[in-house]
């Protein structure tokens, strides 16, 4: 028997985030792997207290050409963010996190990006951390064990998971198995197994079967709750 994970809307996949949730977001900076919808639900939902893994709280600026994380960060439900990006390329323009974070009224965990992918990796994966060089000599090193390798310095970096991930994809079966297009392949992927439970926004939803195995990335397994776009409009 097919377990039943489409859910009717963003809002029902989203309902029961609490106060103080670990929430990964996939996609990268720019709309490609954004999962759009799920974040405009959750700031609707209104959870607070969040701690935020994501690869940036950069806002996609007044225009608003897309939606991201940084509208959490508008509406305050941010309390930390575990990002690699957090200020605005444009040094004349400052993020709600940023404002917010300088003000200390949130905090934050810089993390260079591919550090950050690989701790969700470990996250998902079982492994209880790894050694690398990224970051030795800097502020990231801060209160991290260090190790010498082979004559090189290393900095312990441990897992990272969460009590839901928000990705997007472009196809699933309604068993969760997922497949991806372009650029959401970014950190979509590697945050399905590192949460609890995984929501999925797609653009399509067929039936067990139709997809072929060899195109699948993500196994369903990893994912709890898929939501179709076109359900509610893009």
């Amino acid at each position: 028997m097919v377990p039943e994970k489409v859910c009717n809307s963003f809002a029902e996949a989203v309902a029961d985030i609490p106060d103080g949730a670990t929430v990964m977001v996939g996609g990268f900076t720019g709309p490609g792997g954004l999962p759009q919808n799920l974040i405009l639900a959750l700031r609707n939902q209104g959870a607070r207290k969040l701690t935020i893994i994501a690869n940036s709280t950069w806002g996609a600026g007044k225009a608003r050409e897309y939606i991201d994380v940084s509208i959490l960060a508008e509406n305050r439900q941010i309390k930390k963010a575990i990002v690699s990006v957090m200020a605005d390329p444009n040094p004349l323009r400052s993020t709600a996190f940023e404002v917010q974070y300088r003000a200390g009224e949130t905090e934050m965990e810089l993390v260079p990006q591919g550090t950050l992918a690989e701790r969700i990796r470990a996250g998902g994966f079982g492994i209880g951390g790894f050694y690398t060089s990224t970051g030795v000599g800097t502020p990231v090193e801060k209160e991290k064990e260090k190790k010498m390798i082979n004559g090189k310095e290393y900095i312990l970096e441990l897992p990272l998971t969460a009590d839901y991930a928000l990705i997007r994809a472009y196809k699933a079966d309604r068993m969760g198995n997922l497949i991806y297009r372009g650029t959401a392949r970014n950190f979509n992927p590697v945050m399905a197994p590192a949460a609890r439970i995984t929501i999925a926004e797609v653009d399509e939803i067929v039936e067990p079967g139709r997809l072929a195995p060899e195109v699948i990335v993500t196994p369903g397994i990893f994912v709890k709750r898929i939501v179709k776009i076109s359900q509610e409009g893009k």
